[in-house]
């Protein structure tokens, strides 16, 4: 099902949670104002807001906490960009120049720990101890899944285990919070806290491992990154690390020596081994393979529309082609 038919089932929430952000973004400051608005006319596809109010709305949820959360996690996930993109030295995101091209590295992590602060003003507001936890015990996790990923940049001998610990706290981390609020503000029954952030983690692992399958095969039209950029930033993501176990020696020499060199030169070759060892096939696969898991964790939640739309969501999320 497209993205839109899903959003439409909380489109007055939708609208809410850009209201709120675009009140709560407004500052004295200049540089924060211009940043900020920049940002946010980038657009994006708004996904972990999406699963806070539908997995709010999927357990009857009624005031209006749900918008501040849902808010919470969008800064939240803007400002890892703001600092990823400066770690990464990307240069384009959703189709435009990165903050950091713009107003420099600076700026651009000083905005982001800006949007940080406020998103945790928000939390502490909604006043619920079970929110609060959520988001201390796993913001610090994510926090360590960066600092992972910047050790194995650059190392070619990255093994699979190592790929799935960094994007299990570095993505699907934020997924899991996302996944989590709405029961934690809706039902004291912690099964359903539990399942839900089974359910988020799945589906966060399977939206990484289709992202890093696109960096390799779809247009920077489509994407709104530059393809091959995570060569380009040194990234052993799975589809390199097949590559690299199914190619010939000579393969694994040139995508060895890419990786350790940041290096998108030979791209096209690379693009080449990976098609051919199958690399993109065998990661879509594993994304399927963790949707599905995402999908059947959803069948002990109470029927409604909205836990539909949670399942078709998890489908788009690996069918998608940006």
């Amino acid at each position: 099902m497209p993205l839109e038919s899903i959003r439409a089932l909380v489109k007055s929430d939708l609208e809410a949670t850009d209201q709120f952000i675009s009140h709560q973004l407004q500052s004295d400051i200049p540089l924060i104002d211009e940043l900020v608005r920049y940002i946010l006319q980038c657009g994006g596809k708004r996904i972990r807001p999406l699963i806070v109010l539908l997995s709010a709305r999927a357990f009857n949820h009624n005031d209006e906490h749900h918008i501040q959360l849902a808010a919470a996690i969008e800064l939240m996930h803007t400002a890892t960009l703001l600092h990823d993109d400066v770690v990464d030295n990307s240069t384009l995101r959703r189709g435009r120049k990165t903050a950091h091209m713009i107003w420099g590295n600076e700026a651009s992590v000083l905005v982001g720990d800006f949007l940080y602060s406020r998103a945790f003003q928000l939390v502490v507001r909604v006043n619920n101890p079970v929110v609060l936890n959520i988001f201390a015990d796993t913001t610090n996790l994510i926090a360590e899944g960066e600092v992972m990923q910047l050790l194995n940049c650059r190392n070619p001998n990255t093994t699979e285990k190592n790929y799935f610990d960094v994007i299990e706290r570095k993505t699907a981390k934020l997924f899991e919070i996302a996944s989590q609020l709405g029961p934690a503000i809706s039902t004291p029954e912690k099964k359903f806290l539990e399942m839900m952030q089974k359910y988020g983690m799945h589906l966060g692992v399977a939206y990484q491992l289709i992202d890093d399958a696109l960096d390799y095969r779809a247009s920077s039209e489509e994407t709104g990154k530059n393809i091959g950029n995570d060569l380009s930033e040194g990234k052993p993501t799975l589809p390199l690390i097949y590559a690299l176990h199914h190619a010939s020696d000579a393969e694994k020499k040139l995508i060895h020596d890419a990786i350790q060199n940041c290096s998108s030169t030979h791209l096209e070759k690379i693009i080449d081994i990976i098609e051919s060892t199958k690399a993109i096939e065998y990661t879509a696969q594993a994304a399927k393979h963790h949707a599905q898991q995402a999908i059947s964790v959803l069948n002990h939640v109470p029927e409604s529309p909205y836990r539909k739309a949670l399942r078709e969501l998890t489908e788009f999320v690996v069918e998608r082609n940006y």
